[in-house]
């Protein structure tokens, strides 16, 4: 009897098309799935999860320890834009080396960075979910301390995402900080800080409208303002590019003049934030569902483009520079793609 409903079952999955994955997995393999299950559960559901969690804590006996957090919070609102609160217990979870170990990640560098000088990383392209710079930047578990000694790192992101309660904090603790002019000119500061990398992915969300498998579109063109903050602070911008971040999902084809990047462009229009579908694989099956797909992302750490401090830079100057980076950035993706992507003779970077 079970060997039939067996039979029947694997003929109607292939029917459908779905992949069941093998039984005896490797207890190693299953976590790394697990962790990469959390991570994009955090990516999606996070946000909403903490707001509803505060919601409920306000209208229960216990509403006054979230009136006591949500004064903390309003106190400590511009903490995003100072530095922010890193802690680094949470960037040493075992569950950051998992997630590496899963796609895996790895982190390249080219040339050494000296740890009395900062550095604006100006990172591509941005995927879906930023899944490769997440690892090597966001967390402790590609060693970026010993890969770059004498340095830290602080991934850039939305300053909306601070106002979200509970949530921030965790944002927080992983290093992050807020995209604001003022906060990228804190953390570059020299007088402040050394030894200071600031992640910057330069697409943005836009940019995530455009991440297809084996595709490496990214906005750059009209993206100047890095290269005013970082002449500001006399910060050298260093060029990152990871290979195989656009290969982790396979969202919906959605040309330029489709209903669906309209939509999408709306959306981000109004919220800041890109309405991807990050199409990828299930738990249990590798057909469909959320779970990013396994395939190598190698994020690689270009060699510094020299910044001479300008406070008040002409538009000239800074497209004189800008110019200089989209060069810098060309040869890099250049060089380093043999090393990293199959069939790289077809592939071509495309910036707009």
């Amino acid at each position: 009897m079970f060997k039939t409903f067996w039979n029947i079952f694997m003929n109607l999955s292939m029917a459908l098309g779905i992949e069941w994955a093998p039984i005896n997995v490797p207890v190693s393999r299953r976590l790394q799935t697990l962790a990469a299950t959390g991570w994009i559960c955090l990516v999606l559901f996070s946000e909403a999860v903490a707001i509803l969690l505060f919601i409920k804590i306000i209208y229960s006996s216990y509403w006054y320890l979230g009136l006591l957090y949500a004064v903390w919070m309003l106190n400590d609102i511009d903490v995003c834009h100072k530095g922010g609160r890193t802690i680094q217990w949470v960037r040493n979870w075992a569950w950051w080396r998992y997630y590496r170990d899963y796609f895996p990640i790895k982190l390249v560098k080219t040339v050494d960075l000296e740890p009395s000088r900062n550095y604006l990383f100006a990172c591509f392209p941005h995927g879906v979910v930023c899944s490769g710079a997440f690892g090597a930047f966001a967390t402790n578990a590609l060693d970026f301390h010993k890969v770059f000694p004498g340095l830290s790192c602080h991934m850039i992101t939305l300053a909306g995402h601070f106002l979200v309660p509970i949530f921030r904090e965790l944002l927080l603790a992983f290093g992050t900080c807020s995209s604001s002019r003022e906060s990228l000119e804190y953390l570059l500061d020299i007088k402040r800080n050394q030894g200071t990398c600031v992640c910057l992915i330069v697409g943005g969300a836009a940019e995530a409208l455009d991440s297809h498998p084996g595709e490496y579109k990214v906005i750059l063109t009209r993206r100047k303002g890095f290269i005013r903050v970082a002449m500001r602070s006399g910060a050298p911008i260093v060029p990152v590019f990871s290979f195989g971040e656009t290969d982790v999902f396979r969202p919906p084809h959605n040309p330029q003049d489709s209903f669906l990047r309209k939509f999408q462009e709306k959306v981000r229009q109004l919220t800041g934030i890109s309405p991807m579908f990050p199409i990828g694989r299930g738990l249990f099956q590798y057909s469909f569902g959320v779970l990013p797909l396994r395939s190598p992302i190698t994020t690689v750490v270009g060699a510094p483009l020299e910044v001479e401090k300008n406070l008040d830079p002409t538009d000239e100057e800074v497209n004189t520079l800008h110019a200089e980076f989209t060069k810098r950035l060309i040869d890099l993706f250049e060089t380093e793609k043999p090393k990293y992507l199959k069939n790289h003779e077809k592939i071509s970077l495309i910036i707009t």
